[in-house]
């Protein structure tokens, strides 16, 4: 069909589907292999949704969905900072964007991205183009910058609010109509976008001055006439940053597209290809729905092998017919104390105000002792209407008060001979634990999922629910909305709360009757009993001492890097020649390969050069600009991640950093820390370990230091059986110094430092699989010389290079490597193609060491509490192969002569390593003088 005169277009805002989608939903993980699916679960049904509601004579004749093709437009060379504000792509969503275009495709609905450009522009065309042939448009979205759009027979629907946005639509949000909506945008900018209009101008005084002077160009010129002294001057002294906001706003509609309107006539979907897509997407339920709708035969979608609940358990109702209770009495809350007694076990959950359980209040308490069976016990949910995020503090009536569940609950919690159920109980352990209750014994589901099941996919519950008991829990969003708007957990409705916290206990119950006789099965009850399970309680008590940070330090430190990220800058503008702005990837760009000729710049389909770390490590090797961009890089980085945001962090009641550790977070067992991340902090550069002259002790202690000494190249020569290596770590030898002697032909009574570091970087480097592009990056040397000393580093310890083959052909014969102590670490991309391939190869050969060394620290932190008990000692963090404590003066060296023999024999009895592990301690009034 020509597109003309009686031809409706339909055109789709493809992001705002996706996001809709990915915030609607929980999030699903494909069963088969763990892929995240849940925002295009979303997708799908919203795309059938609107394949089914658009029929009948107002059909559209064609349609289109479009999508942003990437991050970079014409727009950012316009101004560098346009969209700097967007957060990240969250990392589930990042290979789920892919799946949405072929599910577009799949749907037989032509799917459209234009690099360089946004899918705004390619709507304004299509729009224009589509008017101008006589034909309608309707453009779904509620994007209100496609509302300069409207008009002369192009209109709007917000599909999810099911409103039409025409001409008067547009005046209702903006105050004026859509041709003087570009106007009225520049004015007031946009904080989502960072377009920044006029200092002190949002939408309504916009829309008076342009209603008033017409055209925003008209009011520039006559800005001199306006009364009001502010307004004139910001409009006067601001002028050429409105007149780039209204370019930044202004949609493209005459953007190069590379198909017309003809080509995106309506078609139907072909069965086999729709139902082949939702089948690999394994949904079930939208395949059968569809199938039946298109009179085909519903494809057959295999299940995944999974656990088997214990012999004995009762079989679990459908959660559609599960009974969850309210206990509002004493006399309700001991009849279920009676029956978790009874049972020997109980599934537990708490409700809280917030994530920081150093701050949070507790709202309630849920239980589960039976599958289908479990109750809410409200505790502080206040009055006002359900949903109000400001209502009274009056609690809500029929509640048990706190001091009486405490006490009727704190001998349950606190019974060795009833097990503790929980998911993530780390968080609830310490919120008792303000509340008096130090809750034992435990088990863990999300631990349990974790020793199961590392590397095939997360281990949070609404993942391990949909996975493993095929449900999608009720999602938290639902009860306490999002943005500026969201409310606490307090005040929910108690019957809303009744349902959801109700739900999360027998869901965890649920689990733990699946995982419990699976870690048997697997051959990895060891793993969760001796590593995973004891290390919570320790955790929790790390987590809860935190560690004291000053505060004047790091605001000294933040100036200190502001002064001298301005020296560097002052270097950059020299070596380059002329000032600019040395944050601007653009400027950059035309600096290094325009005007100083560098060769190696590759320019995008923009027009920009890419300037990314890599590409300046590359550079750095032979130039010396590149060199101090990225040093310039990393003090901004340190200064904003580190000695600003830090100051955030300390508690004020506390004055110290209490840091949250995951001990799912890194498939090898290695521990993450978030809110904040102490992991990352850099020590390679002097800044970054001035970073922790900022962590101090407490007046009359001192901080302690003990740190592994390179126990991943020890584990290394025990695992691969390198003779030369563990007779110069028993000789005591510097074992840096060696290899570059052997790899360099240096005696080692010539070594140099720089040698030496060399040395140091390959020894290191070969363990994560590095190549000779990332140590000519690491080093800043050519890649060809650094390829060079991995090939000879390979032929001196030949035993590394059958290590690497055997451990790579296990992995793909059995799908995981091993720890030393049996922890599986799962390796489901092991026989993936193209660069992926090469990843889950160095990741599956670095595995076994760097698990080994994790489980090594593991065992030392469990027996640390009971070595120290009787020292005046606190274990305070955890940082890779390190122990930082915090201990009165007098009791350092016994501290350091307990701890230290409890980390060098950690591996004992379990495993005996060929070489000796050797634990180096420092102390100090700060965490860098410790180290």
């Amino acid at each position: 069909m020509t597109f003309g005169k009686g031809c409706h277009l339909h055109l789709i805002d493809g992001s705002a589907f996706i996001f809709r989608a990915y915030h609607a939903l929980p999030p699903l993980t494909r069963k088969s292999d763990g892929l995240p699916i849940g925002a295009v679960a979303g997708f799908c049904n919203m795309l059938h949704r609107y394949v089914e509601g658009n029929t009948g004579p107002d059909a559209p004749t064609h349609v289109a969905v479009i999508f942003d093709k990437g991050s970079h437009t014409f727009r950012n060379d316009m101004y560098d900072l346009y969209k700097a504000n967007r957060e990240a792509m969250p990392e589930d969503l990042r290979p789920q964007m892919p799946l949405t275009r072929r599910a577009t495709e799949a749907f037989n609905i032509a799917c459209k991205e234009l690099e360089g450009y946004e899918a705004d522009d390619m709507i304004a065309t299509l729009s224009v183009q589509a008017r101008e042939a006589g034909g309608r448009v309707t453009i779904i979205s509620s994007d209100k910058d496609l509302m300069q759009l409207v008009g002369g027979g192009v209109e709007m629907l917000d599909a999810m609010k099911n409103r039409r946005i025409d001409r008067d639509g547009v005046h209702e949000k903006f105050g004026v109509y859509p041709e003087r909506v570009v106007d009225v945008q520049a004015l007031a900018g946009d904080s989502v976008d960072n377009v920044p209009g006029a200092p002190g101008i949002g939408i309504k005084t916009a829309a008076l001055l342009i209603n008033e002077y017409g055209t925003l160009e008209e009011l520039l010129n006559r800005a001199g006439e306006i009364k009001q002294p502010k307004r004139r001057e910001t409009l006067i002294e601001h002028r050429a940053q409105i007149e780039l906001s209204k370019r930044l706003v202004q949609l493209d509609c005459e953007t190069p597209l590379d198909f017309g309107l003809d080509d995106l006539e309506v078609k139907d979907p072909d069965p086999d290809t729709l139902l082949s897509f939702l089948a690999e997407m394994e949904f079930r339920t939208l395949s059968k729905r569809i199938a039946d709708q298109l009179g085909a035969e519903a494809p057959e979608i295999v299940e995944p092998d999974a656990p088997s609940a214990p012999a004995g358990t009762p079989e679990a109702p459908d959660f559609g017919e599960a009974t969850y209770e309210k206990v509002s009495t004493a006399e309700e809350l001991e009849r279920w104390i009676a029956l978790a007694r009874a049972r020997g076990y109980v599934a537990v959950d708490t409700e809280t105000t917030g994530l920081d359980e150093m701050r949070a209040d507790l709202v309630g308490v849920s239980l589960c002792v039976e599958a289908g069976h479990a109750c809410y016990i409200p505790l502080a949910h206040k009055e006002g209407e359900e949903g109000q995020l400001f209502g009274s503090d009056e609690l809500t009536e029929g509640q048990i008060g706190l001091e009486q569940c405490l006490s009727l609950i704190k001998p349950l919690l606190e019974d060795p001979s009833v097990m503790k159920i929980g998911q993530n109980m780390k968080y609830d352990a310490k919120m008792l634990k303000r509340y008096g209750i130090d809750i034992a014994p435990i088990d863990d589901t999300m631990l349990m999922s974790y020793a199961l099941h590392a590397g095939e996919h997360n281990h949070g519950m609404d993942a391990l629910s949909e996975r493993y008991l095929g449900h999608n829990p009720i999602p938290i969003k639902s009860l306490l909305g999002g943005g500026k708007s969201a409310i606490t957990f307090d005040r929910v409705g108690i019957d809303d709360a009744v349902k959801y916290a109700s739900e999360d206990a027998d869901i965890t119950l649920r689990l733990w009757q699946i995982f419990k006789p699976q870690l048997h099965a697997q051959k990895v009850t060891s793993v969760y009993e001796r590593l995973e399970r004891p290390l919570v309680p320790v955790l929790a008590q790390m987590e809860m001492h935190g560690i004291k940070v000053d505060r004047d330090t790091l605001s000294r430190m933040s100036n200190a890097f502001a002064q001298k990220m301005a020296g560097l800058e002052a270097e950059i503008h020299e070596l380059a020649g002329r000032s600019f702005n040395v944050g601007s990837p653009k400027q950059l760009g035309e600096i290094l390969f325009d005007e100083m000729g560098i060769e190696g710049g590759k320019k995008g389909k923009t027009g920009a050069y890419a300037t990314g770390a890599d590409i300046l490590e590359e550079l750095a090797t032979e130039h010396e600009l590149p060199a101090r961009v990225l040093d310039w890089r990393q003090l901004s980085k340190l200064k904003s991640t580190y000695t600003d945001a830090l100051q955030d962090h300390i508690n004020p009641e506390t004055g110290r950093v209490h840091t949250s550790y995951l001990q799912t977070g890194a498939t090898t067992g290695r521990l993450a820390s978030s809110d904040p991340n102490l992991q990352n902090i850099p020590i390679r550069s002097e800044e970054g370990r001035r970073i922790r002259e900022a962590f101090v002790a407490e007046e009359g202690k001192t901080l302690i230091a003990l740190d592994y000494s390179q126990i991943e190249l020890r584990i290394l020569a025990h695992i691969a059986g390198i003779d030369t290596l563990k007779q110069a770590f028993k000789d005591g030898h510097d074992i840096h110094a060696m290899t570059a002697s052997e790899i360099f032909d240096v005696p080692l009574e010539d070594m140099t430092p720089d040698i030496r570091r060399r040395a140091k970087a390959i020894n290191f480097g070969v363990i994560y699989g590095i190549s000779g592009f990332g140590l000519a990056r690491n080093l800043r040397i050519p890649r060809g010389e650094a390829q060079g000393f991995i090939d000879r580093y390979f032929e001196r310890f030949p035993g590394i290079r059958a290590y690497m083959d055997e451990t790579t052909e296990f992995a793909k014969s059995h799908g995981y490597v091993e720890t030393l102590f049996g922890r599986k670490i799962h390796t489901p991309e092991i026989a993936a193609k193209g660069p992926r391939a090469g990843f889950a190869k160095r990741a599956a050969i670095n595995a076994p060491i760097q698990g080994t060394a994790a489980d090594i620290i593991r065992r030392a932190m469990i027996r640390m509490p009971e070595a120290i008990a009787g020292l005046p000692a606190k274990m305070l963090l955890q940082v890779h192969d390190e122990l930082l404590f915090e201990v009165e003066n007098e009791a350092v060296e016994q501290t350091i002569a307990v701890a230290r023999e409890i980390m060098e024999s950690a591996a004992e009895p379990a495993v005996k390593i060929d070489v000796k592990l050797i634990v180096d301690a420092g102390q100090g009034a700060n965490w860098a003088e410790a180290h």
